[in-house]
């Protein structure tokens, strides 16, 4: 992998190619980015760029995160994140990553957070069918028998009502469709993980497959 960049998702819209066809897009505001840090096989063991995305009030950061900063001569930033790199020694510290580093037509693939949804039955969470709805039913929503009596305890993995949402999520293969340099902004075609105003990590694809 040798492009990544810090982004923020701004919404959906659509667009419209040379034939017509409509196309559904994620606007994302991608950089600028700064690196604070570069990590070498000598003396980290890997490579790796540290970006820095945002800016960051310096009375919101502590003295050892300052400190930091200063060493790269960059202002603070509000998200750091560590990016593997194959190019690292292509870039320096202080340098600006802008979403021109991607092409129209590249294959990206964006990290993010996913919608939080609360706490949920197994119903909405992991698609189960509801019980009879008749009047004398005692079963309706509810997630039913929860394992053998003999094991007199509820197995790993049973599929019940909890949590749904805000995990880590990965949507590979996107296609970059348009990129406005002079405004930050990504065209990517289809949905990205997360609300308006997630943070996402929009890099290289790994697995490039176009479909």
């Amino acid at each position: 992998m040798e492009k990544a960049i810090l982004g923020k998702k701004i919404g959906m819209t659509q667009i419209f190619d040379d034939k017509g066809n409509v196309i559904p897009v994620t606007v994302i505001k991608a950089g600028p980015c700064t690196v604070v840090q570069k990590k070498d096989e000598q003396k980290d063991g890997y490579k790796a760029l540290q970006v820095g995305f945002e800016e960051q009030k310096e009375r919101r950061v502590n003295k050892p995160k300052m400190g930091h900063f200063k060493k790269a001569e960059t202002s603070p930033k509000k998200y750091v994140k560590e990016v593997p790199l194959k190019n690292v020694e292509e870039f320096e510290v202080g340098q600006e990553i802008k979403a021109d580093i991607f092409s129209e037509g590249d294959i990206v693939d964006i990290k993010g957070t996913s919608k939080g949804k609360g706490f949920a039955g197994s119903i909405k969470r992991h698609g189960q069918s509801r019980g009879p709805m008749t009047h004398g039913s005692h079963h309706h929503r509810g997630p039913g028998a929860l394992g053998a009596v003999d094991a007199s305890r509820v197995f790993k993995g049973r599929a019940l009502p909890g949590r749904m949402g805000a995990d880590k999520v990965t949507v590979q293969n996107l296609k970059v469709v348009k990129i406005y340099p002079d405004k930050d902004i990504i065209l990517i075609k289809g949905a990205v993980p997360g609300p308006r105003g997630t943070t996402l990590l929009i890099q290289e694809a790994i697995k490039k497959k176009i479909g």
